[in-house]
């Protein structure tokens, strides 16, 4: 059956491409009026390039061109003052915030004696804290009308460690702890806090020069090609990597819950977490 979110207001963060234009979509294609917010700029420390200004239009224009209601919105989750005053401006427009996916996230690998103060810092504050701003503004708003579904994004690095991504392996572990707890908190007002955790996804975080040549460390310049047969090693499945829409599909079961699931974790990991407990 599909879900039918007609009146809803949803909020997705990193929404200019990749799992969150996918997820942006989805929800509105259903019905939702989606804001979607994405940095849209470069952060010093990323070694590939971020969403930019037009990404986060494009992601809006194909919603509205398709039928849909959506508003672009350049925020970095790390301001938690900004995160505050979009929510604010959200309730004032329509009374209302039902639904938040938080998905703004940055990945660079880095061996931990290399890591500098800046690359630890802008990882903890894009993925752990620029959740808890996201989500802590959400859930305020959530409350008045006693009715939210928060959907964190984590990662298989949520599940267990991953050589040179210390630093985004513990905020992807953070988030799953954080959601957890909300979880606890806000099931009396009938919100409910759940977490996703994708394997790679074939998405511009994933396939860019500095990842695939870890994959492919004996090419100068792999393709995304020249890597699948490595990533899809990692898996008993045989399939390389996710596409943003396998993820979503995880994210609306979430969000279409009638509020008998919360505090879960639902790994779409292509079996690659077969062999942990």
């Amino acid at each position: 059956m599909t879900p039918d979110l007609s009146g809803r207001i949803a909020w997705v963060t990193g929404g200019a491409r990749g799992q969150g234009r996918s997820h942006a979509r989805a929800l509105a294609a259903v019905g939702a009026h989606v804001y979607v917010s994405d940095i849209a700029h470069q952060v010093d420390t990323v070694n590939y390039p971020l969403a930019t200004p037009a990404e986060l239009e494009t992601t809006v224009a194909e919603i509205v061109d398709a039928g849909g209601q959506a508003t672009a919105v350049q925020l970095d989750v790390r301001d938690s003052t900004a995160v505050t005053e979009l929510v604010d401006h959200i309730v004032d427009q329509h009374g209302r915030l039902d639904i938040l996916v938080a998905n703004a996230g940055i990945c660079a690998f880095v061996p931990l004696e290399d890591m500098t103060d800046e690359q630890w810092a802008d990882m903890v504050g894009t993925n752990l804290t620029g959740t808890f701003h996201c989500v802590r503004a959400a859930v305020t708003a959530m409350k008045r009308n006693r009715f939210g579904r928060v959907v964190g994004v984590s990662s298989g690095a949520g599940r267990g460690g991953m050589k040179d991504l210390s630093h985004y392996s513990a905020t992807k572990w953070g988030i799953i702890g954080f959601v957890k707890s909300v979880a606890l908190e806000v099931g009396s007002y009938g919100i409910t806090a759940n977490v996703v955790c994708p394997t790679s996804v074939d998405t511009p975080m994933v396939m860019n020069e500095t990842t695939l040549r870890r994959f492919r460390p004996d090419l100068d310049d792999p393709s995304p090609d020249d890597a699948k047969p490595v990533f899809a090693g990692l898996g008993p499945l045989g399939i390389p990597w996710l596409e943003p829409e396998d993820v979503t599909r995880a994210v609306m079961y979430f969000v279409d819950d009638p509020g008998l699931t919360t505090g879960t974790v639902l790994e779409v990991n292509l079996g690659t977490s077969a062999n942990r407990i």
